[in-house]
């Protein structure tokens, strides 16, 4: 089979805890495409430089600067491979296509992908860098992102980083996913359709095969059933586990925030995010005014117009 292509050959990006990672594991399961896991290196290693110049010329400085990127190694390069694809390197974008040429291969496979959720705030950077690569945006309802947001979020780590979480913790959800996802549609919708395609998180598990040849369509490439079998013989029977970490197949129903959140939370939700709700097809409720309600909105607000800018790192 001949595929035209140019690694890195797709982006899979969303808000954390849509899906992002069932997206990944899918895509990695077809035979010609594998797609590295969260390694963040392309942005954030060159954070620098790509504020001032859209694709910096290469050096040694952004060759080690890369390297020594504490996720880097998630991509499955050894040393010898990162000098490989620094020679002869004029751009950074060279640079970084050579690392993901070298993953394909290692990994037999003729296209070579990253899924970094994040990236669905770096849509123009990574246009710029790489014009021809593909986005995928898996969206899920906020709410339910939300209920697995509450679980997985630490002090240090997704939206309980930011000093709000711990006044008040749904508020900052729907601040962290209005701004992830909101991102992420806007500048995705202004890439256009060639470049950017929306996935439903809840449609990939209600029908994953369906959805899958949708996705395939648009990349042009062949559909495989080995993607939404990627979990045989890998899943792990511990109900102790989370469904990533046990490797569960596409599953409806993990969190449903019509069953699971409390009501007042899921009017602060609605309240903060329902103008993207609505634009991404995810019914916003409509309350009567609550003083409670209304004071946790209010308060979530102000502290965004404080400091939103300065903690959205």
């Amino acid at each position: 089979m001949t595929i035209k292509h140019r690694n890195p050959f797709v982006f899979v990006i969303g808000c954390p805890r849509s899906g992002t990672t069932l997206m990944q594991r899918m895509l990695d399961a077809h035979p010609d495409l594998t797609v590295a896991n969260d390694t963040h290196f392309i942005t954030r290693a060159a954070k620098r430089e790509l504020r001032k110049v859209a694709d910096p010329k290469f050096s040694t400085q952004l060759m080690e600067q890369v390297e020594s990127y504490h996720r880097f190694r998630r991509l499955g390069l050894e040393h010898e491979d990162v000098v490989q694809a620094a020679q002869g390197a004029e751009q950074y974008s060279d640079f970084v296509r050579r690392l993901y040429d070298l993953r394909g291969a290692k990994m037999g496979k003729l296209l070579s992908g990253e899924k970094t959720p994040d990236y669905c705030r770096r849509i123009p950077v990574l246009h710029q860098l790489f014009p021809q690569a593909r986005f995928i945006h898996v969206i899920r309802d906020g709410r339910d992102t939300a209920l697995s947001a509450l679980q997985w979020a630490t002090a240090g780590k997704g939206p309980g980083r930011w000093s709000l979480w711990q006044e008040d913790a749904v508020g900052t959800c729907a601040l962290w996913w209005r701004w992830q996802a909101g991102t992420g549609w806007n500048d995705g919708h202004a890439l256009g359709k060639a470049h950017y395609m929306e996935v439903k998180y809840e449609a990939l598990v209600r029908e994953p095969d369906v959805e899958l040849q949708k996705v395939c369509s648009y990349l042009h490439i062949p559909y495989s059933e080995q993607m939404a079998r990627f979990h045989e013989g890998k899943t792990i029977k511990n109900p102790g586990l989370s469904a990533k970490s046990a490797w569960l197949g596409p599953t409806p129903g993990l969190r449903d925030w019509r069953r699971d959140m409390d009501a007042g939370d899921v009017a602060v939700f609605d309240a903060i995010a329902g103008k993207l709700l609505d634009k991404t097809g995810y019914k916003c409720r409509k309350y009567s005014k609550i003083q409670s309600v209304n004071q946790r909105v209010d308060r979530c607000l102000e502290w965004w117009s404080d400091n939103g800018r300065r903690n959205k790192g």
